[in-house]
């Protein structure tokens, strides 16, 4: 057998073998999956149980004590069941039980990519929905099972409101969120960022053919660059493309990168384009322009310039329209929605911080925009 061969059989035989631990690894997966599921609906029905039983005076919260006492004596090693955890799956069952409605960027991020199902104004959650599918309440909605009992545990926490919960329960199931990465977006206030970039969205944003709400912040934490106080545009691109991952994972699921300072041609000009990626459930095109100052309202025109360069030599036939985010150092909210009240581009403007906001600010901010929304109906209401 000449070297050549032994070599080739070789690896045809590696090539066999990998294959066989990728099988292995899948199985595994699915093994600890199933194990999660089971333990994820026993502390439901657990928690069901005790929930039921406590509002219908059959119980009083001095028992769950004796209870976790009793399963101590009975099962001897079995661990989950203190009194602590008891009262959580009390609380876990509770949260999820009354099928809440919520707010139209939780359903807009809904896990099965489904079309919003509306009354009025109102809009069915994912959790919702599928305990009308299922019919019972007390059956655990497939979404919930998907994520491990810590990641329940610091979202029902760490979250002030349905709307909150469910919207950290969905992303960290699509995005694959571990319990560091889980904690760092909550801490960062992802919900109140991208509820606040949702406030915001421009006409030419609502009425494209794919739904961009619960996509965009309104700001983006990137204090994983590490830059001085001072920095250039150069700088900006230079350390987002060092710690892409990272910058990909506070852009949010869906996004895939495509290039850097991207070649645009118009007549007999070349352009440079900063950033350009692709969002898979948009299906369109995302250009991202870097300005290390305050928002002007120019920067647009260039921003559009671009969009449509990219609509008419790169955009495929399947493609929606493409997307433009300004990311700028600091802006003045109402000097934007000025630069965009005529703008026809689907465009928006962002902001990065270095530093991270506290959550009482933009909770603050956040509150502030919805009134001055609700503020226009009111009037009317009072009218008539």
């Amino acid at each position: 057998m000449t070297r050549k061969k032994a070599v080739s059989l070789e690896t045809a035989a590696e090539q066999g073998f990998a294959e066989v631990v990728r099988l292995i690894e899948t199985s595994r997966g699915q093994a600890l999956q199933a194990v999660n599921t089971a333990l994820i609906e026993l502390y439901w029905r657990v928690g069901e149980l005790i929930s039921k039983r406590i509002a219908a005076a059959e119980w009083g919260e001095s028992v769950v004590p004796e209870l976790a006492a009793y399963i101590a004596r009975a099962q001897p090693g079995t661990r989950g069941f203190t009194r602590p955890n008891l009262f959580r799956m009390k609380r876990f069952y509770e949260a999820y039980a009354d099928a809440p409605i919520v707010s139209p960027v939780v359903r807009q991020l809904g896990a099965d990519g489904g079309e919003p199902v509306s009354d009025g104004r109102v809009f069915v959650s994912p959790v919702a929905r599928q305990m009308e599918t299922t019919g019972s309440s007390s059956i655990v909605s497939p979404l919930v099972t998907q994520l491990p009992w810590t990641h329940h545990m610091i979202i029902l926490g760490q979250s002030k409101s349905p709307e909150e919960r469910e919207f950290y329960l969905v992303q960290a199931v699509r995005a694959r969120w571990s319990k560091r990465e889980l904690e760092r977006q909550i801490k960062s206030a992802a919900f109140e960022r991208t509820v606040l970039a949702d406030l915001k969205l421009a006409t030419p944003l609502r009425v494209l053919p794919a739904d961009a709400t619960g996509v965009f912040k309104d700001s983006y934490l990137l204090d994983f660059l590490d830059l001085p106080q001072r920095h250039s545009e150069a700088d900006l691109q230079t350390s987002l493309l060092r710690n892409l991952r990272q910058f990909l994972m506070e852009l949010g699921d869906g996004f895939a990168f495509v290039g850097e300072k991207v070649r645009v041609q118009v007549g007999n000009q070349d352009f440079a384009l900063d950033l350009l990626f692709y969002h898979r459930d948009l299906q369109c095109l995302v250009a991202f322009e870097l300005k290390t100052g305050r928002f002007e309202p120019e920067h647009m025109g260039k921003l559009a310039f671009y969009l449509e360069a990219l609509d008419r030599d790169r955009r495929r036939p399947h493609e929606n329209p493409s997307i433009g985010v300004l990311l700028c150092r600091t802006k003045d909210d109402e000097v934007v929605e000025y630069a965009m009240s005529r703008h026809l581009s689907p465009a928006l403007v962002a902001q990065y911080q270095t530093q991270m906001i506290p959550r009482s600010v933009l909770q603050q901010k956040l509150h502030e925009w919805s009134q001055m929304l609700q503020a226009p109906e009111s009037s009317e209401q009072d009218e008539l």
